[in-house]
């Protein structure tokens, strides 16, 4: 069994949005036609209660885009975003949803970060992906989504970690770019890995 993982495809992360990827909104187009593909479709939210750790506003004196230390734990500041039940954190407008058959909430507790599909920073806290994908006996995942040098990536190793055959579709994904370089070293982590890099026309 293969199965499909939407990341963060979400109205905060979309052009117009609090944290929007740049060009982020191609990737719907894709991401519906390669849901067909596929007998299991996974998607993954951010989920974050308001006073979430990574927002700078719960920290006085900080901006967005600022790192500190917190219990010797590295912590990127950023806008708030994908406030639990606020239109920000709905998956985003025009993206299929008749094929998804689970979504899985991350980043839900206020103390602790997680950017992968499956764990939180804390990686004794579960998104419960891990066990809904063994259950559903899938061997093979294809993930697409947002962004790539982070999402993208830490949902893309944690699967490989987990023993699933792990692709990503490179052109259904959009990265940051907080710099030139985040994106190509984010890829070649994930081929270092053992994560195959593919385009969307090796699905379809």
């Amino acid at each position: 069994m293969k199965a499909l993982i939407l990341v963060d495809l979400q109205v905060d992360f979309l052009p117009g949005g609090a944290l929007p990827v740049p060009q982020g909104e191609a990737v719907i187009p894709l991401a519906n036609q390669l849901q067909g593909r596929f007998n299991l479709v996974a998607a993954t939210l951010d989920w974050h209660p308001t006073n979430h750790v990574s927002f700078a506003v719960n920290h006085p004196g900080r901006k967005p885009g600022e790192v500190i230390v917190l219990k010797k734990v590295r912590q990127l500041l950023l806008p708030v975003h994908c406030v639990q039940k606020t239109r920000g954190a709905e998956l985003a407008p025009g993206l299929m949803r008749n094929r998804i058959n689970r979504v899985f909430r991350k980043g839900t507790d206020p103390d602790v970060d997680g950017y992968s599909g499956f764990f939180d920073a804390d990686p004794r806290r579960t998104t419960g992906l891990s066990d809904y994908l063994h259950e559903k006996r899938v061997k093979e995942v294809w993930i697409l989504g947002l962004g790539t040098e982070d999402c993208v990536r830490h949902t893309a190793l944690d699967a490989v970690g987990l023993g699933l055959k792990t692709h990503v579709i490179e052109d259904a994904c959009r990265g940051r770019e907080a710099s030139p370089t985040a994106v190509p070293e984010a890829l070649a982590e994930l081929e270092n890995a053992g994560v195959v890099l593919v385009g969307s026309r090796a699905v379809l």
